[in-house]
């Protein structure tokens, strides 16, 4: 078993097999509150917090690049001149085909030129979603305009490749989602980070919602910055570098047990570890104590691996159990 101490709660991993009396809650004259917290996992052990197969996971995604899109202005050239050289063969082409290939590259040239309509972007995005999602669920959004009461809060990075609703499929009202860099959450303080504090508040006190997710994903730059800052502590940022430094006990971790690895190895390793350590600091807020004492709440992490298309999840089970002095 290894322990940690959390602002006066000692947070402790145990085993899958540990014994049941560990979920009862005892009394004594001298009593120290100490929280046991155990990664729950279909794995027969699970020693560590970090776990190195997913859970369930999807194929890697095939990749069918949109030639309006998804090209390089070198590929782009590379299909111009393709087509150029079909066209210069085209006699044993159909005058249908013909039009077609010239089309097709007068589109390619005239492409690259157009520039980007942040406006446009927005508005075209808007009327497909009302066409296509709004309009064809009256009830589900007739529903949400009297309230909403989502069965998730979610923490997930802030990064433009991590959406949430997205890589599972969660639809409006199933969620109550609260982005920060590296998916960080801060542990319990009045003054600092109120605004996350407040979050929390409202999600597990207001909203009651069943089940906090923590998500972390591939190639975090948040966490790319923890495991960069330099050993003596110097920053470089006005505000980065302060934030991300609420995932230290993972670096320290991961630096311990893995230093002698390449550093992007340890990122990875960081990524899921910084997922525990957002975790933990969960159960500093005597309300989502509370909710797990009560079983009202469930507390997980999950890692998104959007390189391999795989998703990992994890659960946290959590109980009261009181040391007695003799």
């Amino acid at each position: 078993m290894s322990t940690a101490s959390i602002n006066g709660w000692s947070f402790a991993s145990v085993s899958a097999n540990a014994s049941a009396h560990q979920n009862s809650l005892k009394t004594s004259s001298t009593l120290r509150p100490s929280v046991f917290a155990k990664l729950e996992s279909s794995s027969p052990s699970l020693p560590r917090l970090i776990r190195d197969e997913p859970v369930f996971a999807a194929p890697a995604p095939v990749f069918t690049p949109n030639l309006r899109e998804g090209m390089s202005k070198e590929e782009y050239e590379k299909a111009i001149v393709g087509l150029q050289k079909l066209l210069s063969e085209k006699g044993g082409y159909g005058p249908v085909a013909a039009a077609k290939i010239e089309q097709i590259t007068a589109e390619l040239q005239t492409t690259d030129t157009k520039a980007f309509d942040a406006v446009e972007k927005l508005k075209t995005g808007f009327i497909r979603f009302k066409r296509e999602k709004y309009e064809t669920n009256p009830a589900l959004f007739g529903q949400l305009a009297k309230g909403q009461s989502p069965k998730y809060m979610i923490v997930a990075c802030a990064d433009s490749r991590v959406n949430p609703s997205l890589i599972l499929s969660l639809q409006p009202g199933d969620a109550f989602i609260v982005r920060s860099v590296a998916n960080l959450v801060p542990p319990y303080d009045q003054l600092k980070h109120s605004e996350f504090g407040a979050a929390i508040e409202f999600a597990v006190l207001h909203l009651k919602v069943e089940n906090i997710v923590v998500i972390g994903h591939s190639a975090c730059g948040g966490i790319k910055g923890l495991m960069s800052i330099p050993e003596d502590g110097t920053t470089s940022t006005d505000f980065i570098e302060d934030w991300v430094k609420i995932g230290l006990p993972a670096r320290a971790k991961v630096k311990t047990e893995h230093g002698s690895k390449p550093l992007p190895e340890q990122i990875v390793l960081a990524e899921k570890e910084t997922v525990n350590v957002s975790l933990g600091n969960l159960l500093t807020y005597p309300f989502v104590r509370d909710g797990l004492v009560k079983r009202t709440l469930a507390v997980k992490g999950g890692y998104y691996d959007f390189i391999q298309g795989s998703f990992e999840l994890w659960g946290l089970e959590f109980n009261f159990s009181p040391s007695v002095s003799v």
